[in-house]
């Protein structure tokens, strides 16, 4: 680092400047785009910052969502109810209806139908998917687990089963999809998406 660097203390600074920080600096980030049944069954579809795989055998992934005002987002309490969720891959031509699935409606409402998209019942877990969407991982809850003080709980999913559209493909002798088959979007900052652009292939060393 050169003698012109900036050093941050996040505990010297407000919240939302801790959020802008870390989000604009572990990037791209895939999303979370994660469908549920309410408790009336009526579908519900949110994107989420905070989403990572975890593991691959067992197929694991987390995310993380926050609380408002204290009290779960209606993702979290779904997901709690129903002890299942399915994870909607996020591609270029989905971006919009993704953006259009976060706007901060009341508990009851279809983001489905407010993104203009259909949904369909999963079918080895208990909730809903994208049926236009060229992946989804459908997921049963492995574990919630608190995150200190922070107003977010991370839900593990694990893995049932992946639907993958027709016109995604896997690379040669692998499961691997080709990402150029997938056109993957990656969240950056604030309102900001990264799309796919070139890929480059390095092998590994040794």
């Amino acid at each position: 680092m050169n003698a012109d660097g900036r050093t941050i203390d996040p505990s010297a600074v407000s919240p939302r400047e801790r959020y802008q920080l870390i989000t604009s600096l572990v990037v791209p980030r895939p999303i979370g785009w994660i469908s549920t049944y309410g408790e009336d069954g009526t579908p519900n579809l949110a994107p989420f910052s905070y989403f990572a795989a975890l593991s691959s055998s067992p197929m694991l992934v987390g995310v993380s969502i926050g609380h408002r005002q204290g009290i779960p987002k209606d993702t979290l309490s779904n997901v709690r109810a129903r002890g299942a969720f399915a994870v909607n891959v996020v591609c270029e031509r989905l971006l919009e209806p993704m953006n259009a699935s976060s706007a901060d409606v009341p508990a009851g409402v279809d983001e489905f139908l407010l993104a203009g998209l259909e949904s369909a019942r999963c079918a080895s877990v208990d909730a809903p998917h994208v049926v236009d969407c060229p992946a989804v991982l459908e997921c049963v809850v492995e574990k919630e687990v608190p995150l200190a003080e922070a107003p977010n709980t991370l839900v593990i999913g694990r893995v049932m089963r992946v639907l993958l559209a027709a016109g995604v493909t896997s690379l040669a002798g692998s499961l691997e999809i080709d990402p150029a088959s997938l056109r993957p979007v990656g969240r950056l900052s604030g309102a900001q998406y990264g799309l796919l652009g070139e890929i480059r292939t390095i092998p590994r060393p040794g």
